[in-house]
């Protein structure tokens, strides 16, 4: 029966003695009557078997034999050591175990009959190669070392995973090639140094039971249960992603479990903010601080006793709490941190503090629902491990740190992806001037030869909307301080309530007549100096005080003023520039894939976004003017989608407001470098300035000979300079008609001069809607608001 050479392997294994009984037989000649005694009686036992020397593969006979390797492994096993040594012998790294000492017996027996005894940091998918580096090594002489360490994971009487480091002694092994065992060359050996993986050519030169492995193994085992503990708490706490996982907290409790040999006990974290002086949770898969139970944060003198502040925050050392309802009952649970365990149900605790020679970082805690198991003993348990724990919450500090730097530069002071690569590139020409001792400055960050695209999608009649919501606004507070001022002037006759009255009618008119720009500062400005005062005295009038109590309900808490159609204005404009903005900035991650090119928007009363692309924004040798074309079409396609979106959107916001789209042709190439300053690009030089005069001034202008602006709601306005530009544009403009983007109503204007810039042209043309994405038909602009409306 074969019961091992289960798997494919280079040697085919057999268990045999014969080298530990030509052991014997040297010491059978020994001068010391004794050995020489003892060795001759193994060799009398062993004599009559010649298969114990030859070797088997038969399982069955370690049984048939049995009493004859008892004898034979006797002083291997010595029976002084047998309750102490923990030892087997052993097939290696094969779990094939045909002696062992008493105390390994009774481990194994204690972990319960379901255990099945397997070695841990065994690389299966490797196991093959293990062989041929050990044939490499034990037969040619070589020294490679492939093998990792190797453990048993065996739980103890309560449980908890105790670990054993397992050291073969091979001794007694040989390593025998057959008759069809290639001959290992030194090219062949250097070859196998840089193919691990090429588990074919480890074939080829090792092929299966090619050699013949003949003898035994005997392993020596000992707990490194701390050690294995310790190493686990580093692993773990080294991998970010294994913190994120679900189940890293419960893995986290058995280490320390094994670490203290207790098995009912937990652990807790907390963050010192050292700024607030409060005690604040670790937001974590599975986290949880037994300090601060089920609240965000603490401050800390609210959470801890004096001694208890003194010792973690300021003497920076560990204390124990080994009977918690001891202690509650002795404090009558005035003590913050005895008092929120009790009720937790914690019955002893140790508490840790987590710090670096910059002060505290944390709390670490450990916690038993059982007395006294946890106690100022196995406290300096934690002297081993805390090391690691100040390193991981530094590495985690640092991360976060990183990532609030990351989400500013993301939300606050983008730098694109396309030009990414620039900035590196200077930062670390920046780090290397400074390693070299010399002083290091950050170089201009420039892009030349590049073709600027500009667009925008504008709230129309912004400034009169915000002007008619503020006048909105200011009458309903005037009138309602007018009703209060009236009814106080009929329980107490004052001269100046009506002289109170007289203003307030006063800014009425002028609000109903004519909205100035000053007007809202002169009646704030009236309000607060004159009003608040006499309404902080009359609220103290019984019959005045529902009044104005009511009429503070409807102020607004921030900027103290009624604030209800400018809320609705500027939530309107808000929801216009989030939807606008996450239309533009999905539908750039398809373009991106198309060609490379910088991208940045900007949200103002509409969104507005600039693109340029070119060879030396790309890095590459790449680039074509069919790209430019390219971007040029989507980026009108785009535009007419943005427009059918925001009008299927409208009848969701607050205030109907329309909006009209623009976009800006500019012929030449140009520059632009990175302002640090303003944390921007901006187009370089006095020549190429002009681009940036017109994209600010030119949705402002007007029709030449007219007073019509050139953008109007429901078109889209191109503005352009050169007449290949009309060429282009009326040719992409004829293709997205005949995709039902664009109408047929094309325009050919002449924009009335701006200052510094002449000679401007303009291709205006309406869109093309549906109602909502389901809806087929076309609409002009008239036509869907007279739909809209129905």
């Amino acid at each position: 029966m074969e019961a091992i050479n289960k798997s494919e392997s280079p040697m085919h294994l057999k268990i045999s003695f014969n080298k530990l009984l030509d052991h014997y037989e040297d010491l059978a000649t020994s001068a010391d009557a004794f050995i020489a005694k003892q060795a001759k009686r193994v060799l009398k036992v062993a004599a009559p078997y010649p298969v114990l020397r030859e070797g088997f593969t038969d399982y069955e006979l370690l049984n048939k034999y049995k009493n004859e390797i008892q004898i034979i492994l006797q002083d291997s096993f010595s029976p002084v050591l047998t309750k102490n040594e923990i030892k087997t012998a052993s097939i290696p790294f094969e779990n094939i175990i045909f002696n062992s000492s008493e105390r390994f017996k009774s481990i194994v027996k204690t972990a319960g009959e379901d255990f099945e005894l397997k070695i841990k940091n065994m690389p299966e998918d490797d196991r093959y190669i293990l062989y041929c580096t050990i044939i490499l090594n034990f037969y040619y002489g070589y020294s490679l070392d492939f093998k990792r360490p190797f453990y048993y994971e065996i739980p103890d009487a309560k449980g908890i995973m105790r670990y054993y480091k397992i050291l073969y002694n091979a001794d007694f092994t040989e390593i025998i090639p057959n008759e069809d065992a290639p001959k290992i060359t030194q090219e062949d050996y250097d070859e196998l140094l840089d193919n691990f993986e090429n588990i074919d050519k480890w074939k080829a030169k090792f092929p299966p039971n090619s050699y013949t492995f003949k003898g035994f193994v005997i392993s020596n085992m000992f707990d490194v249960t701390d050690d294995q503990s310790i190493s686990n708490i580093k692993s773990s706490l080294i991998g970010e992603n294994k913190r994120k996982d679900e189940s890293f907290m419960e893995g986290f409790h058995d280490i320390f479990r094994s670490l203290l040999g207790l098995k009912d006990i937990r652990v807790g974290f907390s963050v010192y903010n050292k700024e607030d002086k409060t005690f604040e949770r670790v937001y974590g898969a599975g986290m949880h601080s037994f300090l601060l139970n089920n609240i965000a944060a603490s401050n800390c003198s609210d959470t801890l006793c004096k001694w208890s502040y003194n010792r973690l925050l300021v003497e920076k050392k560990y204390f124990s709490v080994s009977n918690v309802p001891l202690m509650f009952e002795k404090t009558k649970g005035e003590i913050p941190h005895i008092k929120v365990l009790h009720e937790q149900g914690i019955q002893s605790a140790i508490f840790a503090p987590i710090a670096n020679k910059e002060g505290v970082m944390g709390i670490f805690e450990i916690v038993s629902e059982k007395p006294k198991i946890l106690n100022s003993i196995n406290a300096n348990k934690l002297a081993d491990i805390m090391p690691f724990i100040v390193s991981a919450v530094e590495r985690s500090k640092n991360e976060e740190e990183n990532l609030i730097e990351a989400i500013i530069q993301q939300e606050c002071t983008s730098i694109h992806s396309s030009v990414n690569w620039r900035f590196v590139k200077e930062a670390k020409n920046f780090i290397k001037a400074k390693l070299e001792g010399e002083e290091p400055s950050f170089n201009k960050i420039a892009f030349d030869n590049i073709y600027p695209l500009y667009g925008q999608i504008d709230i129309k009649g912004s400034s009169e909307a915000r002007n008619w919501a503020t006048q909105q606004d200011l009458i309903l507070q005037l009138n309602a301080i007018k009703s209060i001022i009236q009814s106080a002037s009929k329980i107490v006759r004052l001269p100046i309530y009506d002289q109170f009255v007289f203003q307030i009618n006063e800014y009425l008119k002028g609000l109903e007549d004519h909205f100035q720009v000053d007007s809202e500062q002169q009646i704030t400005a009236f309000i607060n100096n004159d009003i608040e005062p006499a309404l902080a005295h009359l609220i103290l009038v019984k019959e005045l005080k529902p009044g104005i109590e009511a009429y503070y309900e409807n102020i607004d808490e921030t900027v103290k003023v009624v604030y209800k159609h400018r809320k609705q204005y500027d939530d309107t404009v808000s929801m216009i520039n989030k939807e606008m903005a996450s239309l533009l900035d999905k539908k750039q991650v398809k373009a991106q894939k198309m060609y490379p090119h910088y991208y940045e928007r900007f949200k103002t009363d509409g969104v507005e976004h600039n693109m340029y692309i070119g060879e030396s924004i790309t890095k590459e040798d790449s680039f074509n003017p069919i790209y430019l074309y390219n971007l040029r079409l989507w980026q009108l396609q785009v535009m007419c989608e943005m427009e059918n979106g925001y009008y299927q959107m409208r009848k969701n916001f607050p205030v109907a407001l329309d909006v009209a789209s623009m976009i800006l042709v500019f012929n030449q190439p140009l520059s632009i470098s990175f302002r640090m300053d303003e944390k921007q690009f901006d187009v370089d030089g006095t020549y190429n300035a002009r681009y940036e005069i017109v994209k600010k001034r030119v949705d402002k202008a007007y029709i030449k000979g007219t007073t019509e602006r050139i953008t109007q709601k429901g078109k889209i306005t191109i503005v352009y300079s050169q007449k290949q530009d009309e060429v282009e544009y009326l040719r992409y403009i004829n293709f997205l008609q005949s995709k039902q983007y664009l109408d047929t109503d094309i325009e050919i204007l002449e924009l009335q001069d701006l200052q510094a810039v002449t000679g401007l042209k303009a291709i205006r043309v309406s869109v093309l809607y549906h109602k909502n994405k389901e809806d087929k038909a076309f609409y002009t602009y008239d036509d869907l608001m007279k739909e809209i409306k129905a």
